[in-house]
Order: structure tokens, then sequence, then C-alpha cells
């Protein structure tokens, strides 16, 4: 299959309202996970990390990458400056400094179900670094699980497998199922 690719903004919103439905993708997070706190992402709900993400695509900040089949939103990838998410300033996963805007943060992927295991996040990642490269990143950053076999929702991160497909390699192993994986542009 050929996907096409398209940066988020805010004339293409109502194309990732269509690719995560009323529930936000992954239980009304919107992708806000790694910007807020938890106690900052459960207060907002659905209705609230939407808003959240609909202001900073608004904004004109980089928020991420959609995948297409014709006109049919099919995936996503959510790539920004590192530093822009509060959770990952606050943790121990990113490595070097926290604020470098030469780094950016590849977050989360969401791929409707009808089209998974059909190259689309294989797609993302490089359609996620590129546009990464093309607003200044020197570097892109990702937190996959590294696993077998997990639920969709355990692997909105990546895998470690598919981003080593994709030239990121692993940067640190804060645990045994998470790798923090690296790739210059």
């Amino acid at each position: 299959m050929t996907w096409t690719y398209a940066e988020l903004t805010a004339d293409r919103w109502a194309d990732l309202e269509t690719l995560f439905g009323p529930n936000g993708a992954y239980g009304g997070c919107w992708c806000m996970f790694f910007r807020q706190t938890g106690r900052e992402l459960a207060a907002n709900g659905n209705a609230g990390n939407r808003a959240a993400l609909r202001g900073l695509v608004e904004a004109g900040e980089p928020q991420g990458v959609l995948a297409y089949d014709g006109a049919e939103p099919v995936g996503w990838v959510a790539v920004a400056p590192r530093a822009g998410y509060g959770r990952l300033r606050r943790s121990p996963l990113p490595v070097g400094a926290k604020s470098d805007p030469e780094v950016w943060a590849m977050t989360c992927f969401y791929v409707a179900r009808a089209h998974r295991r059909r190259g689309v996040g294989h797609g993302l990642v490089d359609a996620g670094v590129e546009y990464a490269a093309a607003h200044g990143a020197r570097e892109v950053e990702a937190y996959p699980v590294d696993i077998a076999r997990a639920p969709a929702a355990e692997v909105y991160v990546g895998t470690r497998a598919q981003l080593a497909a994709h030239g990121f390699t692993e940067v640190a192993r804060p645990s045994a199922s998470r790798v923090v994986m690296r790739r210059t542009v």
C-alpha cells in the first residue's frame, strides 16, 4: 500500500477527530499524556485533552503527522520538540539536556484498527523523522516498549523493533520492557 502523509494543522483538525473518534484514541488522552502530569490528564478528561491539543495545533505549534489512505485519515504519529513535553522534562527517560530545542520526541502512534499490520506505523516513523528534520530537529528520541506481543494500547509508543528498523538506536534502558532510542537526522 502507498500512504500519504501530512502535518497536522488547524485545517486538518477534523481529520484527526475522525481518526481518533469520540474517545480520543487511547482512553481520551488526545496525545496529551507526555505533555501533562497524571493529575492534569485525569482532571482534563477527554474533552479537556481534546481542547488542549486543539489549542496547540491552532497556535501553530508542531504536533505530528497524519497518514492517509486516499482522503481517509488512517494513522498518526505525535512528534514535536521534546522541550514541550512536561512529563518528559520531569522523567528520567530522556537522555541529555531535556530542554534542547533540536531534540524532538516521538511519543505516540495511532493506527485505525482496519489499517493495522499493513505498514502504516512503519511509514509514520519515517514521516515523523522527516517532519522533525524539516522543522530543525537534529535528533529524534523515542520511548518504545521492547516486548514481543502486546495489546495495541500498550504499544502506542511504538516498539523497539519498529524503530530499530528505521535507524533508531538504543541509548538507554530504564526497565526490561522500556527503552530510549535515538536517531540523528
